[in-house]
């Protein structure tokens, strides 16, 4: 019968709690992108009404402008129009003349060349024609005397006020050209302002929105720093330079949010908010009620890990470190496991393993014991025979040490965890007609060779079936223990080739009945199975090498073939 681990290798690795912020952060960037393009598109969209409506603006000014400077023009045509007429007015000569006037004339002239009267009414018209031509064609007349001056004054007064009037004109349309060109030049000013104007508010609106983008973007990268900061900060030690314990008390049923407020305001944790998403990330569950000693140089980790392991249910003096005895560790491997503190896995305990092996064979600490626990150590296996006298006796959990913690106090805290545990059983192993001694050696050997509570059960009825038939248990776990090997990791081949006729009283090959006193330290399980073993005729087990399934036999022929089949041929391949 061949002990066979079946642990597997964990292939899964979860992701660290920081890895998942860091994560939750990118996720964060890419919306806070995703926003920044929209912003940025509704900016452009903001920025290019607000360049059209300044064009509309400049637009509508201008237009204003312009009717305001062609209604000036307009008015300062009318008052150059004003003005020429005025000059008009003052310059020009009556260019007609009254009918009768002419005719007086006439009559007059010819009164001065035909005094008698000789002329007639035809000669008169005619004459008055003559004159009327010659007048018009500016010449003097033929044998006639010069015109008087005061007509040929009239008449250069008349020529005098046409060229007047033509200059005056002439000014005129220098002023309407010159007015022209003046609201020309007006119209490529009121153009080039504009576009200045425009290009201006265009430049001024590039500028806001740079700043105002750039501010989001620092703000954004500012706040997601911080919160990166205040997780990560949160995740760890609140204070790593603490070693003041706080007792803490957690109710039954507390759920993970309302103990990450508790642990906040003891002010444990930095964070009850993020001691909950931590939780939740962890898939951590079903955390123990009791009284807790922390420290706010703890991390969440550490913090969870003692949270699920239980606290007490009084509140109790705070502890310098852990020590675990695993299920199953021999005392050899005890005296090793109490150098380690396991709630700091960097720092160590202020006790060596050679002065736990001195207690646990110090004669006198051993006699205060059994005067202390008679039921549970009474029948102790002898110093001659027993490797350790109290191997098995050492109940496997997990201890505190405190300041004034002596070895001899961390040994019989263990005795009496063991004491309490087996309490409960003192009165039915009485009744079998067993003592202790041998109801915990029985049980080292079922912690060994089953893992699971059926097949501790079963393996339990295989052995007493073969005490009670008088057949040695033929166990290579009390082979191992008697070579100083419990423990140690061995192969195939050696534990098929172990020596089974090695001179020890732990050789349950060639010994029959039980071994001088228990080869290891059995669970709580193994002491139950052992106890209250199943109801069987098996007399053999076997477990395969590879799969760790457990068969069991009632005949040495089916047990040989379950050897062939589920052992050797392994060791062959």
């Amino acid at each position: 019968m061949t002990e066979f681990n079946d642990d597997k290798p964990k292939t899964q690795k979860e992701k660290s709690f920081k890895e998942q912020i860091l994560a939750e952060l990118e996720e964060a960037n890419r919306l806070r992108k995703q926003h920044d393009l929209e912003l940025q598109q509704k900016e452009k969209e903001a920025e290019e009404f607000a360049r059209k409506t300044a064009e509309l603006m400049a637009e509508y000014e201008a237009e204003e402008r312009k009717e305001r400077q062609e209604a000036e023009i307009r008015e300062e045509k009318r008052r150059l129009e004003e003005k020429a007429q005025t000059a008009l007015a003052e310059n020009q000569i009556e260019t007609t003349v009254d009918d009768k006037e002419i005719n007086d004339v006439l009559r007059n002239i010819n009164q001065t060349f035909n005094p008698n009267g000789s002329d007639s009414e035809d000669n008169a018209e005619n004459e008055q024609e003559s004159y009327l031509v010659r007048a018009t064609d500016g010449v003097g007349f033929a044998g006639i005397p010069d015109i008087p001056d005061d007509i040929t004054s009239d008449d250069s007064q008349i020529a005098d006020s046409d060229m007047q009037a033509e200059e005056n004109v002439q000014a005129e349309e220098s002023a309407a050209n010159s007015s022209a060109e003046t609201n020309t030049d007006l119209e490529k000013n009121v153009g080039t302002k504009r576009k200045r104007k425009r290009q201006k508010t265009d430049s001024l609106a590039r500028r806001i929105a740079l700043f105002l983008i750039t501010a989001i973007i620092i703000a954004l990268l500012a706040t997601g720093f911080f919160v990166y900061r205040y997780v990560d900060s949160a995740v760890g030690a609140l204070d790593s330079t603490s070693t003041e314990y706080v007792t803490v008390e957690i109710p039954e049923g507390s759920g993970n949010k309302y103990i990450g407020q508790i642990l906040e305001k003891a002010g444990v944790i930095k964070s009850a908010t993020v001691f909950n998403y931590y939780t939740k990330f962890k898939n951590y569950s079903n955390f123990q009620s009791g009284y807790y000693n922390l420290q706010a140089s703890m991390d969440l980790e550490e913090i969870c890990k003692l949270l699920k392991q239980g606290g007490t249910a009084e509140p109790e003096e705070p502890s310098l470190g852990k020590i675990l005895v695993t299920e199953g560790y021999t005392i050899k491997q005890i005296s090793e496991a109490v150098t380690k503190n396991t709630a700091d896995d960097d720092s160590s305990t202020p006790f060596t393993a050679d002065d736990f092996l001195s207690v646990v064979q110090d004669e006198s600490f051993i006699s205060k014991m059994v005067e202390k626990y008679p039921k549970l150590l009474a029948n102790l296996p002898s110093a001659d025979e027993a490797t350790y006298q109290l191997e098995g006796y050492l109940f496997p959990a997990t201890y505190s040490y405190y300041e004034d913690t002596t070895m001899e106090d961390l040994v019989e805290q263990m005795i009496s965890t063991m004491d309490s545990y087996m309490s409960s059983y003192y009165d039915t192993i009485s009744e079998k007609g067993m003592t202790v001694n041998e109801v915990l050696t029985l049980a080292s050997l079922v912690e060994k060779e089953g893992s699971t509570d059926d097949d501790r059960r079963n393996i339990a009825s295989v052995f007493y079936n073969r005490l009670n038939a008088n057949m040695a248990l033929q166990s290579n776990i009390a082979i191992l223990y008697a070579m100083g090997k419990l423990g140690e990791e061995t192969t195939l081949s050696a534990d098929a080739s172990i020596d089974t006729s090695i001179d020890s009283p732990y050789n349950v090959y060639t010994n029959t009945g039980l071994m001088p006193g228990p080869v290891d330290s059995p669970s709580l399980s193994a002491i139950e199975a052992t106890v209250n073993p199943a109801s069987t005729d098996y007399y053999y087990f076997v477990a395969d090498v590879n799969t760790g399934t457990v068969y069991y036999a009632e005949t040495y022929e089916d047990h040989e073939a379950n050897v062939e089949k589920y052992v050797n041929s392994q060791l062959d391949e």
